[in-house]
């Protein structure tokens, strides 16, 4: 049985997986994390994570980026695990989490999806064909105007997918709002949509002479990234340091 604390509990995130747990016999939930909580949960919830003194063999989290910080710290002096899905981290925060994983494994993932997944490996291996044939690359994502990151850290994971498998030369465009010059061969346009209540699109343009290709994810439901969280706990639960992926989990 691998036992979970939950950091962010009380989140729609947190609940989701909440859920799930209640219906996996692999997993347990022994404790939660939010500065919120009205008692409804089956296990005993922490304001903070550093008032949680409970064992458990691994942490899930979907808190905020502010809360991260204090995350890792518990993480690495508990030495447990921890399944990091949180996004729209800084690049200290970023460079933290690399130092964290040499002393405790992390896994860190901006989307949970496994088609999210195979799609970044699909586009690995589609990108350099069509770059070669001079096709412009654009990625438009989709999500709740509750959302306050922008771009979706989807979206960036997608893009850093592309530009691996392209040597890391292009350049990623956010706005093009504020200049007018012409679109620039070497760059990754990334366009940002908030409306009602999307849970989540992605869609990553090939735009050549007279055709284009289009890749789309679409999450009807945030049960599938909840699932993959808790499949990654799983797979996260007993490893060694180091830092991972979903890629890994799906191997």
């Amino acid at each position: 049985m691998v036992r979970v604390i939950m950091h962010g509990c009380n989140g729609k995130m947190g609940q989701v997986i909440t859920g799930i747990v209640n219906e996996d016999a692999d997993t347990v939930i022994v404790a939660g994390v939010d500065p919120y909580d009205d008692g409804h949960n089956n296990y005993p919830v922490f304001s903070s994570i550093e008032k949680c003194d409970v064992e458990a063999d691994v942490i899930i989290d979907f808190a905020s980026a502010k809360a991260v910080d204090a995350l890792l710290d518990y993480s690495e002096a508990k030495n447990i695990p921890v399944v990091l899905c949180t996004t729209g981290l800084s690049q200290e925060q970023l460079n933290r989490v690399n130092e964290t994983s040499k002393k405790v494994a992390v896994l860190k993932s901006a989307n949970m999806s496994v088609g999210i997944n195979t799609l970044m490996k699909v586009l690995k291996s589609v990108a350099p064909v069509f770059a070669e044939a001079g096709f412009d690359i654009e990625i438009v994502e989709k999500h709740h105007n509750q959302k306050v990151d922008a771009p979706s850290g989807t979206a960036l994971a997608l893009a850093d997918s592309i530009n691996e498998s392209l040597d890391n030369v292009y350049e990623y465009k956010y706005d093009r709002s504020k200049e007018r010059v012409k679109r620039a061969k070497n760059e990754i346009g990334i366009s940002a949509v908030r409306g009602g209540s999307i849970v989540g699109e992605h869609e990553v343009i090939f735009a050549g002479m007279d055709e284009v290709i289009e890749f789309k994810h679409t999450a009807y439901s945030k049960a599938i990234f909840a699932k993959g969280a808790v499949q990654a706990a799983k797979f996260l639960s007993g490893k060694q340091p180091g830092l991972y992926n979903m890629s890994d989990v799906i191997g």
